[in-house]
């Protein structure tokens, strides 16, 4: 069996030595991108969504290395709160069709300049985000908008752990990744 593992280009990395703070959009790149609604009978909803467990063990091993993490959505669900708060994310904005006032107010929170912040994103939405951050990543099935704007694009497609790969970068590019791997928890 062949192991792969990811050679991360040395402008990247340049980039992400800077990352202090790890952003993401969630539907397309945390999840697949399928955003499933079940009805029933008495006209409510539910909503489900499927989360990779490596990019949430990804982001917990962030947070244990001192990055902070977050997320910037236009929905507002309940999986995804749930989801940030097993994932010990700091910052957690749902419901922002325009995700760049969320940005704002998350510099201003961390103390951070955009040259510290990594944004991982897939649509049309994150383009104002991946325009300013000092690290842009989209997933490998992005909107040829996002590819053309990100910085780095991830081997796998949202959904498939590709935040646990710009996770990996970060700490790698930091020289923090040997010490993290005995450190990452469930």
């Amino acid at each position: 069996m062949r192991i792969r593992e990811i050679k991360f280009p040395a402008k990247v990395m340049a980039r992400a030595r800077k990352i202090r703070v790890f952003l993401m959009d969630v539907d397309g790149t945390m999840t697949p991108g399928e955003v499933c609604l079940q009805s029933f009978p008495d006209g409510s909803v539910a909503e489900m969504k499927i989360f990779n467990a490596h990019d949430g063990a990804g982001i917990k091993l962030a947070s244990i290395m001192g990055i902070r993490t977050g997320v910037i959505t236009g929905r507002d669900s309940p999986a995804t709160a749930r989801r940030a708060r097993e994932s010990s994310m700091e910052f957690v904005f749902q419901g922002q069709p325009k995700k760049l006032e969320s940005y704002k107010s998350i510099l201003e929170q961390a103390g951070v300049k955009d040259e510290e912040v990594a944004y991982l994103g897939d649509d049309l939405p994150d383009l104002p985000i991946l325009e300013r951050v000092g690290l842009a990543v989209a997933v490998a099935d992005s909107v040829p908008e996002v590819l053309r704007a990100a910085h780095y694009i991830t081997t796998v497609a949202g959904g498939k752990g590709a935040a646990r790969e710009v996770v990996e970068l970060i700490l790698k590019s930091q020289g923090k990744w040997k010490k993290a791997v005995p450190l990452a928890i469930a």
